[in-house]
């Protein structure tokens, strides 16, 4: 049974040759492609009225949330600082009820970068609006190296599901101004940079949820930690799929 993976859509902020309107959904290639490679059947969501989440829940099995613009800080109690980036209030809205729903209805869960932000804001947690920020950044965590090709190191806690899937001390890429500062309180810290800077989060008691601040589908075709991850989640959809289906 091939699991059905959710991948809510992005949006095209400005017209393009070949979609000629603004606000366009779509999703980015390289993680379907990986979500196919690993088993999964993908579906693509809009960003529709929150309201409308509940229709979506018998469609998928998991949720692969997307990297992106940073997600509105007033989900998390603050005002914009002056280093933060775009950010599409329409997107998170949705996203944050789907995660929400997600969890409480049991499916399978993998976040990737802006992804790894909105499950930890929509569960509670904060994250730094810019690195300029954590008092702790040194590495370079917007890497101009090619976007497949690792860039720094970082360390994997002992006793994580991570550590199972991609060892200790995996070598990744990196690509993202922010990061999380609390961690939601469901969610636990489960692999850091060598500034410490968070770099994966995942369920405190369960198997449901694990996220990841680098990009591993721009890296799964040559990079066993990066394909292992979608391999994973993969298997956790699968089980949903047989428990529900």
């Amino acid at each position: 049974m091939r699991p059905r993976i959710a991948l809510p859509a992005d949006t095209l902020a400005e017209a393009t040759n070949i979609i000629n309107e603004r606000n366009a959904a779509f999703a980015p290639r390289p993680a379907i492609e990986a979500v196919v490679k690993a088993g999964g059947v993908p579906v693509i969501f809009p960003s529709v009225d929150p309201e409308d989440v509940t229709d979506y829940l018998d469609l998928f099995d998991g949720v692969l949330f997307l990297g992106g613009d940073d997600v509105d800080p007033t989900f998390y109690g603050e005002e914009p600082y002056e280093k933060l980036g775009t950010t599409y209030r329409k997107r998170d809205l949705f996203e944050i009820e789907l995660l929400k729903q997600s969890v409480a209805h049991g499916k399978a869960i993998l976040g990737i970068c802006r992804g790894l932000q909105l499950i930890n804001i929509g569960l509670g947690g904060t994250v730094y609006q810019d690195l300029s920020q954590n008092p702790t950044t040194t590495l370079k965590h917007h890497q101009t190296a090619p976007g497949n090709m690792p860039s720094h190191h970082v360390s994997v806690a002992q006793g994580s599901r991570l550590l199972k899937i991609v060892g200790k001390r995996p070598y990744v890429n990196s690509r993202h101004h922010q990061a999380v500062k609390d961690v939601a309180p469901s969610l636990k810290i489960t692999a850091r940079a060598d500034d410490q800077v968070v770099e994966a989060i995942e369920s405190v008691k369960s198997e449901q949820i694990l996220a990841v601040q680098w990009h591993p589908e721009n890296m799964y075709k040559h990079h066993e930690e990066s394909k292992a991850l979608f391999s994973d989640f993969i298997e956790r959809s699968k089980r949903v799929a047989h428990e529900t289906r």
